[in-house]
């Protein structure tokens, strides 16, 4: 169970909250999103916590704090997902210091392919952190290969075509693009990327090994006024997808 928010929405303490919350209910690892202006592969509801937490000045240094203040107390494991302009304007030797100073564990850069992703994986490793890419159904056997050769932790396999947000359904499909990347790698394969009940939680554990959920959760937050009520919110709902995660079968 591999929940995301955006970091700094609605600000930086309930964001702490939260991230504590989504542990105690049972996340396996947490994707902190770093907020971008301009977050291309996110649909409008990640799009506009974007935009609530870079309202409230949310900067690539201050996500980094939040990680180190959760670190304190969590060993959960710790994944930034975010834009490569954020990381390439702080400087990337200094970013991949901070971020293992702060207790992050992988980097997940949404706009930088296993092709163009030299410079960061040479400072990703030399501080011993995890470089996570993501595929999708239109990736090649070469991308895949590429992939697996260059990155760490897992892979990020991306369940449909299009943007970030909730749906209704999967192409059936997906058990079989699953397999086939599975063929190229023996990291894990997480699918996010539109989850958004138990059932399509539990669904995805079947045959692969994480469910990433992003906007579902978020939009759960957004529709609770009160901060106090987002974080239980949030910790009911990713409590619900873990029971229905719990127990499920590999076919």
């Amino acid at each position: 169970m591999v929940p995301f928010v955006t970091a700094g929405d609605p600000d930086a303490e309930t964001t702490l909250r939260i991230l504590r919350v989504l542990e105690q209910s049972g996340a396996d690892c947490i994707e902190l999103g770093v907020p971008f202006s301009d977050p291309m592969a996110d649909g409008p509801t990640i799009q506009r916590a974007s935009e609530r937490a870079l309202k409230k000045g949310t900067s690539l240094p201050r996500v980094l704090e939040i990680a180190r203040r959760l670190r304190r107390t969590s060993e959960i494991p710790l994944i930034l997902f975010g834009y490569y302009n954020p990381f390439f304007r702080y400087g990337l030797a200094g970013f991949t210091r901070d971020a293992k100073a702060a207790g992050v564990d992988g980097i997940l850069c949404v706009d930088l392919p296993p092709e163009e992703s030299g410079e960061l994986t040479r400072w990703t490793d030399a501080q011993g952190l995890d470089t996570i890419f993501l595929l999708s159904p239109t990736s090649g056997a070469d991308r895949i290969r590429l992939a697996a050769r260059s990155g760490r932790g897992f892979i990020y396999y991306v369940s449909v075509t299009g943007v970030t947000g909730a749906r209704k359904r999967f192409e059936n499909h997906l058990r079989e693009q699953v397999a086939r990347v599975r063929r190229y790698t023996s990291l894990p394969v997480g699918v996010g990327f539109g989850i958004s009940t138990p059932a399509q939680a539990a669904w995805i554990a079947s045959f692969a090994d994480a469910a990433v959920v992003g906007s579902a959760l978020i939009e759960i937050m957004e529709r609770t006024e009160r901060n106090q009520e987002k974080v239980k919110e949030a910790g009911r709902f990713v409590a619900r997808l873990k029971r229905a995660m719990k127990g499920v079968k590999k076919n």
